[in-house]
């Protein structure tokens, strides 16, 4: 640390005047430092633009898919069969009844005493066609429990306390039915079936005449496809069920109407990031506006995208309104449920269609908008990223400068300190010595 001569010839406050000098010298990266700071500040919300923009475009590509609304669900008659949908399911209706439930087999052996152990050194499971022999087996029922559970042979080992110092091994297959039918062999060993595996059996047409009758089966209780993507689920031996298959008009509206919540979502991000505020205090009236006013990227994408949702659909081309989909005087969207639920009971595809062509137009523009490679927002996030960059390294450069600047003037002011104090010493001679001169002459 060097030596500091703070007015100590001069009187002047030296630090102080430095000090000053500075303030002024720093203005310029100041205004740097605050541009850097507006730059980032934009860059973050242009980045929460562009998500938002992104996940409209999944969204609405998603949509657009073919066969994206041809969405229907089933119902079921009992509430002991439940019934799932896929894509594939079409309208239609099946009845049948549920005269089998599958269950799965569990097999134990006769007592074993644990003082005398497992009296047997192999043992052989079939199962799902193939022989898994397990040896050797010690007399201890733990260790036999492991070494069957181990084999991975599609059956589980457990030890039962029946009393007396008596045990039972169960055996419990890892598949219901019959597709986890096994034989267990052992010398001079007989097993019990407690429980024997069963397939769930449904009747199809089950009040029908007997020769018109169809009986399907399954190992789990689930039989898949029963109708094209259509699988039902038993939960219980039931009386004669109806299934039935219908358009989902309820799937349909509410895909719709979030295609028309997303595009709503993009205009108020938007709006709420370029509304003009007016304040007033004690000083007067400020007047700011919002971080997107007057940006003509965020501008051209929220016009593409309410053109996109907006536009005539369909040949020939009609306004989305008739189908519920509208431009609002603040210019947004509005979704009409009512609307739109009259005009897919009226023409479903051709409701759906439209709606399809919205999507894709709306995907086309938030594609546009937020691809990560060439999207307008993303070029413009990573161009102003790149001057935030820049900014960087001229702030970087000021930081050198203005320590060289600094350095330089308290080298300045430390000289002149000196120099001050050399020539008051120099002034305190000459004044001793003219006063000397001017004692001698009077004698």
């Amino acid at each position: 640390m060097g030596i500091s001569l703070d007015g100590l010839a001069s009187g002047l406050d030296t630090t102080a005047l430095i000090g000053s000098i500075m303030q002024v010298e720093t203005i310029p990266q100041t205004l740097l430092k605050n541009k850097s700071a507006d730059i980032q500040t934009m860059v973050s919300a242009l980045q929460g633009l562009n998500g938002k923009v992104a996940a409209l475009a999944t969204q609405a590509t998603t949509a657009a898919k073919p066969g994206a609304l041809d969405l229907y669900s089933a119902t079921s008659s009992s509430d002991k069969v439940a019934v799932t949908t896929t894509a594939a399911a079409r309208g239609g209706s099946i009845d049948f009844q549920v005269t089998k439930l599958a269950q799965t087999q569990v097999t134990v052996t006769p007592k074993v005493n644990a003082v005398v152990g497992w009296p047997y050194t192999t043992m052989t499971i079939r199962s799902g066609g193939v022989d898994y022999t397990i040896e050797p087996l010690g007399t201890n029922l733990d260790d036999v429990v492991t070494a069957v559970n181990a084999k991975g042979a599609g059956v589980t080992a457990t030890k039962v306390d029946v009393g007396g110092g008596d045990f039972r091994l169960q055996f419990t297959a890892t598949k219901s039915g019959s597709a986890g039918a096994f034989t267990i062999t052992d010398p001079g060993s007989t097993f019990s079936d407690i429980k024997a595996p069963q397939d769930a059996e449904l009747v199809l047409w089950p009040t029908s005449p007997a020769d018109l009758q169809a009986t399907i089966k399954s190992s789990t209780n689930t039989f898949t496809d029963l109708l094209p993507g259509v699988s039902v689920t038993a939960q219980e031996v039931s009386t004669p069920v109806t299934v039935t298959v219908a358009r989902d008009d309820a799937g349909i509206t509410k895909m719709a109407s979030g295609l028309v919540d997303g595009v709503n979502g993009i205009f108020a991000f938007v709006a709420s990031r370029t509304a003009v505020s007016t304040t007033t205090n004690t000083s007067g009236t400020t007047t700011s506006a919002g971080l997107f006013a007057g940006d003509s990227t965020v501008r051209s994408v929220n016009q593409d995208i309410l053109s996109a949702a907006s536009l005539p659909v369909g040949t020939p081309p009609r306004s989305p309104s008739e189908i519920g989909i509208s431009i609002t005087k603040t210019g947004t969207m509005e979704f009409d449920a009512t609307k739109f639920g009259a005009a897919l009971a009226a023409d479903p595809a051709g409701t759906a269609a439209k709606v399809q062509e919205i999507a894709g137009r709306i995907a086309t523009a938030a594609n546009a908008a937020s691809d990560k490679f060439t999207g307008t927002l993303t070029t413009t996030i990573t161009g102003q990223q790149s001057e935030v960059s820049d900014l960087a390294n001229r702030i970087s450069d000021w930081d050198t400068r203005l320590a060289s600047r600094q350095a330089t003037l308290k080298s300045t002011y430390s000289a002149l300190e000196v120099a001050m104090s050399n020539m008051k010493a120099q002034q305190s001679w000459l004044t001793s010595q003219l006063a000397g001169l001017s004692s001698g002459s009077g004698k």
